[in-house]
């Protein structure tokens, strides 16, 4: 049964609007499930009621999104890869025509301020522009290896491919995966995350307008069951995921029993190290952006300052920042009342635990309704504390006061994860004894939130990532391709040796 047409989004504030709701996308045809497994309301969690709802999908709207993946592939495969390009071309255009649009689509499903689901376009908008340089960077290399004989590259497609993104960037992290697993002649199978499944509704209509042939975008709306069937299905040849550690590592080791090759994001439990030589400007803004962006609800986001040695004035400085801002203007919503629940939890355990709550956001909101909670900083907590060492997701900032550098070090490698690291100092001794020894694949010097920009690759180390590489950039276009070598020879040589 074919869904109702896609209505326009219009909105521009946070006035509460609703819009249609999240179906799936089957070879060009947005309908109902195949196999229902109910319906999930999509809040704004702003305003803490429904927008939309979305229809749960299982195994059999997965196989339909195979099937019209594997019949639309190899035309758009047999189109040279310069063709392919162009349609992200395209894209880029009518993303800037819609900026404003898809700022207020983002900000409305996930609650994201204004300025921030921007920001998240803007993002999104260079991974396309990155899509459309790859005919300039997938050259494949030639070299004569012997007399009368070449070895050669060649990026081949593998084929029906899929992937699983999360809540806190609905836009932006579909787009690390899509511009370069479809310029690299793949059809794609995305399987956004329920909460927050409205951006890619968005996006497979501009991919529509873009030009992009039916059945190599496909949306499979859904959860637990969606997602094992993903894993499970043996027409699909890789899979990419983003989420939670925990997920991820399920998901890496289901998706490899059935042959298929994975990269599969975790969480994180990022560390800023701040010294008293750092400057108190940048070190205090940038700390209180680091844990505050976007509600504290992104994988880089400071989670730990390890404070060492006597930086009591930048400690106050960032309190003071923090205290300072405004809930629903600087600070957008929670995602759902579990997370205002859960992150409420972390902060009750460490006060139980000794340390000090030194700005409260706790009972913080805006009007009536939504899920919100301020920034909050605690001191005094120490590197065994939960609070310490899970992901909290959220705007709180654990202070754990050290003696020197090397326990600081000694801290952030202790952790398992490995996504994100920074140190905050003017030494480049410190500097590069920081960057050269702590474990974490995305660092930065004086940049709380170090996000490689494009070409660089996103990619954390330990149990951030499982599976090989990064999933943006080139790293990212290598993982949706398959390197064939091509060896020719087209004449008999008068002096032979072992190769010709």
């Amino acid at each position: 049964m074919n869904a109702p047409q896609i209505p326009d989004w219009s909105v521009q504030s946070y006035d509460f609007a609703a819009w249609t709701d999240a179906t799936n996308l089957i070879g060009g045809t947005w309908q109902l499930p195949l196999e229902s497994h109910g319906v999930l309301d999509v809040e704004n969690p702003r305003h803490g009621k429904a927008i939309a709802q979305v229809h749960m999908s299982g195994a059999a709207d997965v196989d339909a999104a195979v099937k019209a993946g594997k019949a639309a592939q190899p035309a758009w495969a047999a189109l040279p890869l310069r063709e392919r390009a162009q349609v992200f071309y395209k894209l880029r255009e009518l993303m800037e025509r819609d900026l404003d649009q898809l700022s207020w689509l983002v900000s409305h499903e996930n609650g994201k301020t204004f300025a921030e689901a921007k920001a998240e376009v803007l993002k999104a908008i260079e991974c396309v522009e990155y899509g459309c340089s790859l005919p300039n960077l997938a050259a494949g290399s030639e070299l004569q290896v012997s007399r009368g004989v070449t070895c050669r590259l060649e990026y081949a497609p593998v084929g029906v491919v899929a992937g699983v993104t999360p809540f806190n960037f609905p836009l932006m992290v579909p787009l690390w995966m899509l511009p370069q697993a479809i310029v690299g002649g793949n059809a794609f199978i995305l399987k956004p995350s329920e909460q927050t499944p409205l951006s890619m509704i968005a996006l497979g209509e501009l991919f529509r307008e873009a030009g992009l042939p039916d059945g190599i975008f496909n949306v499979v709306q859904g959860g637990r069951e969606a997602v094992e069937a993903l894993c499970d299905h043996p027409g699909i040849g890789a899979f990419g995921f983003v989420g939670s550690t925990r997920v991820a590592k399920l998901v890496y080791g289901r998706s490899a029993m059935t042959g298929k090759r994975a990269l599969c994001l975790g969480g994180a439990k990022n560390h800023l190290i701040v010294v008293p030589d750092a400057d108190l400007e940048v070190a205090a803004g940038n700390i209180v952006a680091s844990f505050t962006g976007c509600a504290g609800q992104r994988c880089m986001a400071a989670a730990n300052l390890l404070a060492v040695g006597d930086v009591e004035h930048i400690i106050d400085e960032i309190k003071k920042r923090a205290a300072a801002l405004t809930l629903g203007q600087d600070l957008g919503a929670i995602n759902s009342a579990a997370s205002v629940d859960r992150i409420q939890g972390y902060i009750d355990g460490a006060v139980a635990a000794g340390a000090t709550v030194v700005v409260d956001g706790r009972g913080d909101s805006v009007g009536e309704g939504g899920h919100w909670l301020g920034p909050t900083v605690i001191d005094g907590v120490s590197a065994d504390q939960v609070a310490a060492r899970e992901e909290i997701f959220g705007p709180v900032l654990s202070i754990i006061r050290v003696k020197d550098l090397s326990e600081a070090l000694a801290i952030e490698n202790g952790n398992p994860y490995g996504n994100a690291s920074a140190v905050y100092t003017t030494s480049g001794e410190v500097a590069r004894k920081v960057m050269g020894n702590v474990e974490a694949g995305m660092c930065g010097v004086n940049v709380g939130v170090p996000v490689p920009r494009e070409p660089f690759g996103f990619g954390g180390w330990n149990d951030s990532k499982f599976g090989q590489g990064n999933i943006t950039g080139w790293d990212g276009f290598r993982f949706w391709t398959r390197v064939r070598k091509v060896t020719t020879k087209w004449a008999l040589q008068q002096d032979q040796n072992w190769m010709n």
